[in-house]
């Protein structure tokens, strides 16, 4: 999919073909307008192609590993896993990436979206050189959305076998007998899980109190106890000293919280830090654009996902906080610009309801505020809390984890759900439904939970919340 060289003006020109790219460009050009995507990759983006596709593939396989690990220890099937060909586990990961790569650039080709290949550089607030390609204008916006990349700690350079960012882990060469995974957020805590799953001997560090530190904290209690019973090493707390190459892995320093000095010698050290807005080469200037002190493009509205250039727009990584530099935050993003430049009515992204979610053994799913947030707004809040476990289906998988509700006290709103455990990322989104729509207790104690199901742990809070529970004392 490409243009003819020379001058193209067009409607609308988006910049990286991500989530929050080719959202963008799908959603313009189904409203009617001409739009050329300009990509230097492979559409899709990050997400697609070295993040939330293929490292769910892969956690898939460590679910199916696990499984059979629980069919031997807790329900006397007698099953074993002789080895892992990883030939055709990631044979299996890169047809599905592949086949979605296939799917986003149909839906492109379709909707009569033009594909630009190669890096983009502005010129001017509507203009922008493709290099080695031509030059393209644009009559109502430019749209940013050049994504991100891994953050690196001072000293360590990326190998690709045995120091690896979260971009290229996947694609390091076969399975480390053991890993020192730097970093406890929702990344680093899924890739500690993955090689877990595969037998490797895994040590989790992370710099901040807890782990996933920006989810309520009994989400991370409830996690850290899950990871540690899978024989996770889960320092909190912790900072690396130094880390020494060696011809088969890495020998690090790690000061703990308790002040102490390990060493913790390992096959692989993944760096899972967190991520930095690209601008690189955009040259942001000659548009009249800055970044600010962490290389963020904040918009001058938020309302519009503006700049302070008018016509510059801006969705995805290069978003300060509150975005949350989610794959599908990103596509509500695209929706919302797209549909401002077409003169649609698009209510702003509500960053408080975007769910978000840790695909890691147990996992976690939140939406909202957390119990100390909502505390430090100034609520009065009420809140219920019921473990997993305290329900039939939650016995069966025998994993613990929880359910979190915050609400406002005296049967108000609901603030914030918080969920761990087996399968919660596929429960979040009706929380996320009784959060956007500002739904109270007695809302939701209404509508009946299918019985035995994990959900009915949900229902069960909201019960007790409305001052009708059931099976919570």
């Amino acid at each position: 999919m490409t243009i003819d060289t020379g001058i193209h003006t067009s409607d609308v020109i988006v910049i990286g073909g991500g989530t929050g790219g080719y959202s963008t460009a799908l959603r313009a050009a189904s409203l009617g307008l001409d739009v050329v995507l300009v990509e230097r990759d492979k559409v899709g983006g990050t997400c697609l192609h070295r993040g939330c596709i293929p490292s769910k593939a892969m956690l898939h396989a460590a679910e199916l590993v696990d499984g059979i690990a629980e069919a031997r220890e807790r329900w006397g099937v007698k099953a074993t896993v002789d080895s892992v060909d990883w030939g055709a586990l990631v044979a299996t990961r890169d047809d599905i990436v592949a086949r979605n790569h296939k799917g986003v650039e149909a839906h492109l080709a379709h909707a009569g979206v033009r594909v630009v290949r190669g890096g983009a550089r502005l010129t001017a607030p509507r203009t922008v050189r493709v290099e080695g390609v031509q030059d393209l204008t644009a009559r109502r916006a430019i749209v940013l959305a050049t994504g991100s990349r891994p953050r690196m700690l001072p000293g360590l350079v990326p190998d690709g076998r045995r120091v690896v960012t979260s971009d290229d882990a996947l694609f390091a060469p076969g399975l480390p007998a053991s890993v020192l995974v730097l970093g406890g957020g929702a990344i680093g805590v899924e890739y500690a899980s993955f090689h877990r799953s595969m037998g490797a001997e895994v040590t989790l560090v992370e710099a901040a109190d807890r782990i996933v530190p920006l989810e309520d904290a009994d989400v991370s209690r409830h996690l850290t106890r899950g990871l540690k019973k899978r024989g996770i090493d889960v320092q909190a707390g912790a900072r690396l000293l130094d880390a020494e190459l060696l011809d088969d892995g890495v020998r690090a320093r790690v000061r703990t919280a308790r002040g102490e000095t390990r060493t913790v010698t390992a096959d692989r050290l993944l760096v899972a830090v967190g991520r930095a807005p690209v601008t690189e080469g955009l040259d942001l200037a000659a548009a009249g654009l800055t970044t600010d002190e962490r290389g963020f493009v904040a918009p001058a509205d938020w309302n519009r996902l503006e700049t302070a250039v008018p016509g510059v727009h801006v969705v995805g990584d290069l978003l300060p906080p509150p975005s949350l530099g989610l794959a599908h935050a990103s596509f509500e993003e695209g929706l919302l610009v797209a549909e401002t430049l077409a003169g649609v009515p698009s209510a702003p992204v509500d960053y408080a309801a975007v769910p978000r979610v840790t695909y890691s053994s147990p996992q976690t799913a939140s939406v909202g505020l957390t119990e100390a947030e909502a505390r430090a707004r100034g609520h009065e809040v009420a809140v219920d809390t019921m473990p997993l476990t305290a329900v039939a289906k939650g016995m069966v998988h025998g994993q613990g984890g929880m359910v979190k509700v915050v609400a406002e006290a005296g049967g108000g709103q609901v603030l914030g759900v918080h969920l761990v455990g087996p399968h919660v990322s596929e429960m979040i989104a009706e929380s996320q439904l009784i959060v956007g729509w500002d739904a109270e207790p007695a809302d939701v104690a209404r509508h009946v939970h299918a019985h035995p199901t994990l959900s009915e742990a949900v229902g069960e809070v909201f019960l007790t919340l409305a001052g009708r529970g059931l099976h919570q004392q």
